[in-house]
C-alpha cells in the first residue's frame, strides 16, 4: 500500500473510533479492512485497540451480508483461510466507495489513463425494430410519437422511451412478425400487443407478432429478458427459447438463455409456471428457478434463489454470489460491449456482491484488480490475468 493510501486509512480509522466517521468512510473500512490487515505496517500501538474493535465489528458485518446469498452458513476452518475468502468475497460488496478511494488517491497513468478507456462505456437504452417487411428501426434515434404502421397496427414510441403495439379496431388486423434486438451495451423495454411489459437485457432480442390471434400468445426469446404477462385465461402465453418453451397465464419471470452460459435459467417472481424441456415438464412457484443443463438431455432442476439478484440487470445493478471471474466477466462484457481473452489460469476464488450497471469500467476492474486480477485494455479488448 501506498503511502497516501496509508495514511487515508489511518485518518479514516481515527474518525471511526470518535465517532466522527461519515456514512460512506464506514463503508470503506468495511469494503477493505481484510486488505489492510495483511499489511502489518498499517496497525501502530497508537490504533491497535481501534482497528481490533474494528475488524471484530465488521467481520460481523460481512458475514452477515455473505450469508444472505448462501443457503448454509459461512464455516472456515482458519483466521487465514476466512481473510483469504472474504477478500474475494467482499471486494465487490462496496464498490462505490472503492472506487471514490482510488479515484482520490491513485492516479497511476501507466494503467487508469483517461485514454485507455476511450469509447469503453456503460451501456443504456437501446435497440433495433425489425418490422415484417425487413425494415429497421433504430430505437434510441427515433423521434417520440408513431414511428410505424403496418398490417393494421400503430407502433409508437412514447416519451419514457418504450414502444407500444395499438390495434386500428378494424378486426382487419393480421399478426405478422417483429423484433426487438439489443446489441452488447444495450437494453429495452417494450409493450407487447397484449399489454405484457418486457425488459430486454444486453446482446438479447424478442420476437412476436403485432396482435395476438388464435388459442395462445407465443413469443421467442434469446439472451435474457423479464417478463410481467398480462392475465389472459383463454390465452396462455408462451416464452420459446433454447431448450425450453415456458407456458404461463399472467405472472412475473425472468428467463436467461445466454448462448454462452452453460445452462437455460428460469426464475419465478409471482404467480406460477410451467417449464417444458424435449423429455421433461415442471411446474415453479415463486422464489424458485428452473435449470437445464446444455450438455444434459433436457433434464430439469428446480432450485432456491435470492429473487433480488436474479433481476438486478433489470434493476440497474450487477449482483454476484458465488460466481467466478469468468462468469463476472461475461455479465461485464455484454454491458459494456467489449472482447475478453484469458491469458493464464484463472483463481478458484468466488466473487459476493453487488455493483452499479453506471459504474465506468475502469472503476469495475480497479476493485477486481485488488483481489490480484490483472487487466491490459487494448481497444475495446479486455486482456485478462491473474497473479500475486
Amino acid at each position: 500500500m501506498d503511502e497516501a493510501n496509508k495514511e487515508y486509512f489511518i485518518q479514516i480509522l481515527t474518525k471511526y473510533r470518535l465517532g466522527e466517521a461519515t456514512r460512506e468512510e464506514i463503508k470503506f473500512l468495511e469494503a477493505y479492512y481484510n486488505l489492510f490487515d495483511l499489511n502489518d505496517d498499517l496497525i501502530t500501538d497508537e490504533n491497535e485497540a481501534d482497528y481490533a474493535h474494528l475488524k471484530d465489528a465488521i467481520k460481523a458485518t460481512v458475514d452477515e451480508r455473505i450469508a444472505q446469498y448462501e443457503k448454509k452458513p459461512l464455516t472456515l476452518p482458519s483466521r487465514s483461510g476466512w481473510i483469504r475468502y472474504a477478500v474475494a468475497a467482499s471486494i465487490l460488496l462496496f464498490i462505490s466507495v472503492g472506487a471514490y478511494f482510488f479515484i482520490r488517491n491513485n492516479h497511476k497513468a501507466d494503467y487508469f489513463a483517461a485514454n485507455t478507456y476511450k469509447g469503453i462505456v456503460p451501456g443504456t437504452n437501446k435497440a433495433t425494430l425489425t418490422l415484417a417487411n425487413g425494415t429497421t428501426i433504430s430505437l434510441d434515434d427515433a423521434n417520440n410519437g408513431q414511428i410505424a404502421k403496418q398490417a393494421g397496427v400503430k407502433i409508437t414510441k412514447t416519451a419514457n422511451g418504450q414502444i407500444v403495439y395499438q390495434a386500428e379496431a378494424t378486426g382487419q388486423e393480421q399478426a405478422v412478425q417483429n423484433t426487438v434486438t439489443t446489441p452488447k451495451g444495450g437494453q429495452y423495454k417494450i409493450i407487447l400487443p397484449d399489454g405484457t411489459t418486457v425488459w430486454l437485457n444486453a446482446a438479447s432480442s424478442i420476437t412476436y407478432p403485432t396482435v395476438f390471434k388464435g388459442a395462445d400468445r407465443e413469443v421467442t426469446l434469446n439472451g435474457e429478458g423479464y417478463f410481467e404477462v398480462a392475465k389472459n385465461k383463454a390465452m396462455p402465453f408462451r416464452v420459446k427459447s433454447a431448450l425450453q418453451t415456458v407456458e404461463v397465464l399472467g405472472t412475473h419471470f425472468n428467463i436467461n438463455t445466454y448462448a454462452d452460459e452453460a445452462q437455460v435459467k428460469t426464475t419465478l417472481l409471482e404467480g406460477s409456471v410451467k417449464v417444458i424441456s424435449a423429455t421433461n415438464s415442471t411446474l415453479i412457484i415463486p422464489g424458485e428457478q428452473a435449470v437445464i443443463d446444455r450438455e444434459g438431455n433436457g433434464a430439469i432442476s428446480k432450485q432456491q434463489v435470492n429473487l433480488d439478484k436474479e433481476v438486478a440487470w433489470k434493476n440497474g445493478v450487477f449482483s454476484f454470489a458465488d460466481e467466478d471471474i469468468r462468469e463476472v466477466m461475461r455479465q461485464v462484457s455484454r454491458w459494456y460491449d467489449i472482447d475478453v481473452v484469458y491469458e493464464g489460469d484463472m483463481p478458484h476464488e468466488k466473487f459476493f456482491g453487488e455493483i452499479s450497471r453506471s459504474s465506468n469500467l475502469v472503476d469495475v476492474f480497479r476493485i477486481l484488480e485488488l483481489n490480484n486480477m490483472k487487466f491490459a485494455v487494448e481497444g475495446k479488448t479486455v486482456k485478462v490475468s491473474y497473479g500475486k
